[in-house]
């Protein structure tokens, strides 16, 4: 580390430890010997980063052994740092929560939800798993499913969307249909309850690419509600209209089969006058 700071003493970089502003994927760690991986990013905070208790006890843990944790992310917070937001993310607060045990343990990123999607969200405990898994997504992940509440009504009621995503200079992602242009994106989706303003779909991708349920909707000319980043101007419920429902996968090395389920949030089928989740 100290080569990637020649301007820092070994002091200078002790006291950083000290006082917590050394980042780690935008965690914070004091050990000096922490074992770091590969593709592992390292900054420095110009100020201490402190541990959310409360943001901890308000995460909920859906499963957890000693090579997987699976959350249900809250909608408004981050999977992991970005260049705007390097302090409270879901990778932090689970970092936190895995140290409070022993400060070596550490979580590795296995998938991502936009800020604004709720959800399930799986960590690997380890980087044998995480490695294995990203190696073979395609072959291990089961099923990614999605519930999207739209704008409109739907004409058919069932679907499939495919097309190729690519990004825009200000960070949108937008289709095409030339297979050179972009990642192939699948999205497939059934028409689950509808009234005169939204439609409740469930939402199965085959791939999961940056934004991909929420552009194809868009391309429908149904976006999802709440969604301003694609032009929705409808939010109801004051959140974008996105959860992530279930992750379906089996282990990478045991192939015992998992099914991680995370409720979707009473307020989509509030919109229906539907109290029970489908």
């Amino acid at each position: 580390m100290l080569e990637n700071y020649p301007g820092l003493s070994r002091n200078n970089i002790k006291h950083l430890l000290t006082n917590q502003q050394v980042l780690v994927n935008g965690a914070a760690v004091r050990q000096f010997d922490f074992l770091l991986v590969k593709d592992d990013i390292i900054s420095i905070s110009p100020y201490k980063v402190r541990k959310d208790g409360k943001r901890i006890s308000k995460l909920k843990i859906l499963y957890e052994d000693d090579e997987l944790i699976a959350i249900n992310k809250p909608h408004g917070l981050l999977s992991i740092a970005t260049d705007n937001e390097k302090e409270i993310t879901a990778y932090r607060i689970m970092m936190d929560y895995v140290r409070e045990t022993n400060p070596r343990n550490r979580v590795f990123v296995l998938h991502r939800l936009d800020k604004e999607t709720s959800g399930v969200l799986v960590f690997a405990k380890n980087e044998q798993i995480r490695d294995k898994m990203q190696k073979n997504w395609n072959d291990i992940v089961k099923k990614r499913e999605y519930i999207a509440v739209c704008e409109g009504v739907f004409d058919k009621k069932d679907g499939t969307i495919i097309s190729y995503l690519l990004p825009t200079k200000t960070n949108l992602m937008y289709s095409s249909h030339r297979p050179n242009d972009g990642q192939k994106a699948i999205t497939h989706y059934h028409v689950e309850a509808e009234n005169d303003e939204y439609s409740l779909l469930r939402v199965n991708i085959d791939t999961g690419r940056k934004n991909q349920i929420r552009v194809h909707m868009s391309d429908l000319g149904h976006k999802v509600i709440g969604d301003d980043k694609y032009g929705s101007t409808i939010n109801p419920i004051n959140r974008m209209g996105l959860h992530a429902s279930v992750f379906e996968f089996n282990h990478p090395i045991s192939n015992k089969h998992f099914k991680f389920i995370a409720s979707t949030p009473k307020e989509f089928f509030e919109l229906f006058n539907l109290k029970k989740s489908k």
